[in-house]
């Protein structure tokens, strides 16, 4: 019997140390094996908040699919004849161009109409012009009855990287927010309106 209890006790013994000895060790170990994961799902979390969110640029179109412009209610219109760029209301509504014009003189020259102006407006003013006016045409105020002639000349203009030959009125338009307006004579063959948009069309860089 006590030869039993001899060989049993020194087996608890060196058991429980075992015991003793691996189980924290088994629980650290667990531990450590859990850290790394938790740490690198942190750094990648982080790296994510990080990483700055690339905005998406739309690039809207200045063009038809079939190559017309497109324009917006208002537009700059460069007027070689001047070398300036004005800018300019787009309306659907009006038949014919007009341009801004002073001193206004209608004069004779080898028995056809001609006329000389000068274009001003903020600030611009042209030096006299003499040229052949393509036709006359009556134009009735809002608030009265009275009917005024007016001169219609043709004169190059440039909106983005087309250049055409148009008709304007002649009128004095230094009161009013736009010294050009262009109308569906203009643009009927050429471009497109998009009320909703303004500038759609670059400025002229002037020469």
């Amino acid at each position: 019997m006590k030869q039993q209890w001899k060989i049993l006790i020194p087996l608890m013994l060196s058991g429980g140390i075992v015991a003793c000895a691996s189980s924290p060790a088994d629980k650290e170990a667990a531990t450590q094996v859990e850290q790394p994961t938790n740490s690198q799902e942190a750094n990648n979390s982080a790296k994510d908040s990080n990483t700055p969110k690339q905005d998406t640029v739309v690039l809207k179109a200045t063009k038809t699919s079939d190559g017309k412009l497109i324009l917006g209610s208002q537009e700059w219109v460069y007027v070689p004849g001047v070398k300036e760029n004005f800018r300019a209301r787009v309306d659907t509504g009006a038949t014919t161009s007009s341009i801004s014009a002073v001193d206004i003189e209608p004069f004779e020259r080898d028995g056809k109409d001609w006329v000389k102006f000068r274009i001003e407006h903020e600030g611009i003013k042209s030096e006299e012009m003499s040229v052949p006016v393509e036709r006359w045409v009556k134009i009735r105020q809002s608030t009265s009855d009275t009917t005024h002639r007016r001169p219609v000349i043709l004169s190059w203009i440039q909106i983005g990287d087309v250049k055409e030959q148009t008709e304007f009125t002649l009128a004095d338009r230094t009161h009013l927010s736009y010294p050009l307006l262009l109308g569906r004579s203009f643009f009927k063959d050429v471009a497109v309106v998009d009320v909703g948009r303004k500038y759609v069309q670059e400025k002229h860089k002037k020469d």
